[in-house]
């Protein structure tokens, strides 16, 4: 196909198709004359990709090039890549280590890990990323605020999002190509993050009714 009938059908304008194949996001076209040049299936799938990560996800795109590296690395396994995507995605603030909370949040958050057993052996916990920052940062200010925020306070959360992340594998794996999954990884976390969101305050609103009555 030419570039306008790609832009038709991934629903990505040209321009922007231009500016991904500058960046090596996409890989050139089969060129055809000194002006056009002609791509395929693959240019489609690998465009809907760069759209899931950029649009969707709002990965910059040096994480972008990052993620599309590792999808070519033979040498990484299916949950290498897809960790790899999803350690990607934008996070929020990571500890501030001058906050004398900080520290008593990484002891709970590890307490937590422990008892769930997620955790590796504490010289790991570097690098268990983004996610893990956030939720130190969270419990620091739960704590700074005087809310509950111990191991048992905490724990049901992570039982519940333990029984989330089987569902949300197994989406995952509706997918058959490690592109595909690569791409589903990014776009299911993104969007059914406001999913989550929307059904706990709709399931809270239910309990109240039951506990305290009214509407």
């Amino acid at each position: 196909m030419r570039l306008a009938e790609l832009s038709a059908r991934s629903g990505v304008s040209t321009a922007t198709i231009k500016y991904y194949l500058r960046e090596g996001l996409l890989p050139p076209g089969r060129r055809v004359t000194a002006t056009q040049a002609e791509y395929d299936e693959e240019h489609l799938r690998r465009l809907r990709l760069v759209r899931a990560m950029i649009q969707v996800g709002r990965i910059p795109v040096n994480s972008a090039r990052e993620v599309l590296a590792a999808l070519g690395d033979g040498e990484l396994g299916p949950g290498e890549r897809l960790g790899t995507a999803v350690w990607a995605l934008p996070h929020g603030p990571a500890p501030d280590e001058a906050d004398p909370a900080t520290e008593s949040a990484r002891h709970t958050a590890d307490a937590l890990l422990d008892r769930m057993g997620w955790a590796r052996e504490k010289a790991e916990r570097t690098e268990r990323g983004p996610a893990y920052g956030m939720l130190v940062t969270a419990i620091a200010a739960l704590a700074r605020l005087g809310y509950p925020c111990a191991v048992d306070d905490l724990a049901p959360y992570a039982r519940a999002v333990e029984a989330i992340a089987v569902s949300d594998l197994d989406l995952v794996e509706r997918y058959a190509t490690p592109d595909e999954q690569v791409e589903a990884a990014v776009a299911l976390t993104v969007l059914y993050e406001p999913v989550l969101l929307s059904l706990r305050r709709l399931a809270e609103a239910e309990e109240s009714v039951r506990r305290f009555g009214g509407a």
